[in-house]
């Protein structure tokens, strides 16, 4: 097998870091075409947006596994192999003729992307050291954020110009370009491959998630990235239907959106004081008083300017919640952190498709007062899971401190 040489180590670098926020861009870049994509199959939004949550589902469930995979079978060929297929997939998407085939390819494409992104998170383990390492993993959160902050943005513009199929034309492009870039200047940079022991495996991952706060602290990352997605569901229905503005409001809405989970999570990393169950229990209570005050101005004025200006603020608390409690759940087994990190992120997905798909299917969102119900129940779900977590950590077990 081909190993990385030296000399394309700063290209490979550049490739990881670009795939890196292919998750966020893969949900995110068509989330203003949703209407335009309902019109098209003639379908409502309930189905459309299935695509979302399908997506979410293939890609939480593969993260389970792709670490331990990876780490046995090397990074490259699979990596070579999960970028052709997404590429691909996006061709079929294009050229659909029924909803069910984008059900198919939207599993295929988060599958797929599992293992680019965890074997792109593992390569900077792989091939740093020391200071090197630790600086280029801590910058990993930031890169990805970028994703949920321009990919509406830029989708807006697409849709207004060339319609939905376009969104999927820039997966396919932006894939295809990673695909040949990899075939010239990656290589292989597993060095230690572990063996597949299907029972050893089961039993980490047995004791992993049976642990309460690591399983609690999912819960609550999932829960709370719910209120993100819900938010990315509903507003391209709100702004075009109601609002009748165009896509493009719709990505500045999103762009709103992505720059507060953001700067969340910068505040979050910031917490000097206290522990995170505590520290997460404060930023809750103050996202619930935001969504009453929400519904109260919702029920008053019909204005779009104001209802971001409570998302802003809501999902600021989110960002807050989940940087603290991803980083309470991949500290929390150290002998297992490559294990943890898939659990963490695979499980925390697999609780907000389940959870967005329940909220959406039973609140019909077309205005700011239903978005805002639905915050409140996500809110108040991610309340009692917090609750959970503080009364194990009183009752003489662990508790961890920033």
């Amino acid at each position: 097998m081909r190993q990385i040489v030296e000399s394309n180590s700063r290209a490979s670098t550049i490739i990881a870091f670009v795939l890196i926020p292919l998750s966020g861009l893969a949900t995110d870049v068509y989330i203003p075409s949703l209407p335009d994509m309902a019109s098209a199959f003639h379908t409502g939004s309930v189905n459309i947006q299935q695509t979302l949550i399908l997506f979410l589902i293939s890609y939480g469930v593969a993260q389970f596994f792709a670490g331990s995979i990876l780490d046995s079978f090397g990074r490259y060929k699979i990596g070579l192999i999960s970028l052709f297929v997404f590429t691909i997939s996006n061709i079929f998407i294009i050229h659909a003729h029924s909803l069910e085939m984008v059900y198919a390819m939207r599993v295929v494409q988060g599958a797929s992307t599992a293992f680019i992104v965890v074997g792109k998170r593992a390569f900077f383990v792989d091939v740093f050291t020391g200071e090197k390492q630790k600086h280029y993993t801590s910058l990993l959160t930031i890169v990805w954020a970028t994703a949920p902050i321009t990919a509406p943005f830029l989708g807006g513009f697409l849709q207004s110009s060339f319609g939905w199929a376009s969104n999927f034309y820039l997966l396919g492009i932006y894939s295809g370009l990673m695909l040949i870039f990899e075939l010239f200047f990656g290589g292989e940079t597993l060095r230690y491959p572990v063996a597949f022991k299907g029972k050893k495996i089961m039993h980490v991952y047995k004791k992993l998630i049976g642990t309460f706060d690591f399983s609690f602290g999912i819960l609550v990352l999932g829960i709370s990235y719910s209120i993100v997605m819900v938010f990315g569901m509903s507003v391209p229905f709100i702004v075009e239907h109601k609002y009748h503005l165009s896509p493009v409001v719709t990505g500045y809405c999103a762009l709103l959106s992505g720059t507060a989970l953001l700067f969340g999570g910068v505040i979050g990393k910031m917490l000097k004081k206290g522990t995170i169950p505590m520290n997460a229990s404060k930023a809750n209570i103050t996202q619930i008083g935001l969504i009453f005050l929400m519904m109260i101005a919702s029920s008053l004025f019909n204005q779009l300017p104001l209802m971001m200006v409570f998302v802003v603020l809501i999902h600021l608390m989110v960002g807050l919640v989940y940087n603290l409690f991803f980083t309470y759940c991949l500290t929390r087994f150290p002998k297992n952190a490559g294990m943890a990190s898939g659990i963490t992120s695979g499980g925390s997905y697999m609780v907000t498709s389940v959870f967005s798909t329940v909220v959406l299917a039973l609140i019909h969102v077309t205005n700011e007062s239903a978005l805002a119900l639905c915050y409140l129940t996500l809110a108040i779900l991610a309340a009692i899971a917090l609750f959970s977590i503080r009364a194990y950590g009183k009752s003489g077990r662990r508790q961890v401190a920033i």
